[in-house]
């Protein structure tokens, strides 16, 4: 299959341009900070009232998060395999998009005395996101060639940092200039509304040029609650008989679980742990998606050279020595040290993973079935990386001994990833 022409290539990356705002500004920077400053007791401490329970407020946004995972988990699978049969992938990357950047848009009236409003729109718009990469992910094997997806999908995720930095470095202007009259609260919310916007409508750049897929077949075996789930069933039982296939799906599992618990809990730790003020979070942020640019093309470079499976062996013990060392740092420039760090690493695993995914797979016109397992396997790390992050921290009340979790997910993914480079190697000898 060749791979598609440049204009649906980039319109392609540009949905990571438009939603990438949502992961920078809502997940990343100013959400969690302010999150975690109106939700600060006169007292210096950080319990919260929820649904009748107190909670800390950093578990508890773990654990919205990890809900919010788990549902998208559970409907991916119904989702795309509808996409798959009827060649509608667009059709939900669209609905999802919309979901998400309107529970942007809520977020505006979240005040200290709106919980509710504010943890229900957060799991809304981290349903939105990760339920439209299910289907964005699709795409890839769709438009671009097996030699080119390394280079396609990393395009993606530059494009992705490019975008949620410009709109960053905008919300981080309304938030310490506070124009038009604005406090810090206010011009925090006017962040949310604007990643909202930028979401939605840079995303119509991608529904106009992005083709529609191709329908995989005209009969259905099964109900439509339980078509996607015996669709996980069947790759999973193609999976079993590809053993590299099969290994790094373990590994990537693991691994997932690090990763993206670190994405998303590292604002409250530098918040909570280290009492970093928001500009200097949000700076730190900025660093870290700049530096993920060139990390991305870098590791793409890299895994040309050297393999994948290599590659992401090398990043996963960086990641261990990562997690380490944020477990003894007391100071901001220790943070901002492995914040860097982090910006090296992200964006080149998150590339590289998919990538590798999309190359080890199976020829099928079922891409969103295969995406959809991939894509759960990664919620669900998440959700227990998520989960166990508040709830060590919650058992514990300190956020560091939650960092130890982290490390024997990572500590496992590498040697998963060592058992299918051997494995790699065994099919590479039979086969050549």
């Amino acid at each position: 299959m060749p791979t598609a022409p440049k204009k649906v290539i980039n319109a392609w990356a540009m949905y990571d341009w438009a939603n990438s705002a949502y992961n920078l500004v809502i997940t990343s920077t100013i959400f969690p900070a302010y999150y975690d400053a109106i939700t600060t007791t006169p007292d210096g401490g950080h319990k919260v009232q929820f649904l009748g329970r107190s909670f800390e407020s950093a578990s508890l946004y773990n654990y919205a998060l990890a809900f919010a995972y788990l549902v998208i988990a559970i409907l991916s699978p119904i989702l795309s395999s509808i996409a798959d049969y009827k060649g509608n992938k667009k059709s939900f990357m669209r609905f999802f998009c919309y979901l998400g950047s309107a529970a942007c848009c809520s977020l505006f009236w979240f005040k200290a005395d709106t919980l509710s409003l504010g943890i229900g729109s957060c799991i809304l718009a981290a349903i939105g996101y990760c339920g439209s990469l299910v289907f964005y992910n699709a795409y890839l094997p769709e438009i671009a060639a097996d030699a080119d997806q390394d280079r396609v999908s990393a395009k993606g995720f530059s494009y992705g940092y490019i975008g949620s930095v410009l709109l960053q470095v905008i919300c981080f202007v309304f938030v310490l200039a506070k124009p038009f009259g604005m406090n810090e609260g206010s011009a925090s919310r006017f962040s949310f509304l604007l990643v909202g916007i930028w979401w939605i409508s840079f995303a119509q750049i991608t529904f106009r040029f992005l083709p529609k897929s191709t329908p995989s077949g005209t009969d259905r075996e099964h109900n439509i609650f339980t078509n996607g789930f015996k669709e996980l069933g069947k790759v999973w039982q193609q999976a079993k008989h590809m053993p590299v296939l099969k290994s790094y799906l373990f590994a990537f599992f693991f691994y997932s679980m690090g990763v993206q618990t670190v994405m998303l809990a590292a604002t409250l730790f530098g918040s909570q742990v280290l009492q970093l003020s928001t500009s200097k979070l949000i700076a730190c942020i900025l660093i870290i998606q700049l530096v993920a640019i060139a990390g991305a093309y870098i590791m793409a470079r890299l895994s040309d050279r050297f393999g994948n499976f290599r590659v992401l062996i090398f990043v996963v013990l960086i990641w261990i020595g990562i997690c380490i060392g944020a477990y003894f740092i007391t100071t901001e420039i220790q943070f901002y040290i492995i914040a860097t760090l982090v910006g090296i690493v992200m964006g080149g695993i998150q590339s590289l993973s998919r990538s590798t995914y999309a190359r080890i797979m199976p020829e099928t016109k079922d891409t969103a079935s295969f995406f959809s397992f991939y894509d759960v396997t990664e919620k669900l790390a998440i959700v227990i990386g998520m989960f166990s992050f508040g709830f060590i921290q919650e058992k514990t009340g300190n956020m560091r001994n939650s960092i130890i979790g982290l490390v024997v997910f990572f500590l496992a993914g590498a040697i998963a990833l060592l058992i299918t480079l051997q494995k790699q190697k065994q099919h590479t000898t039979v086969t050549a």
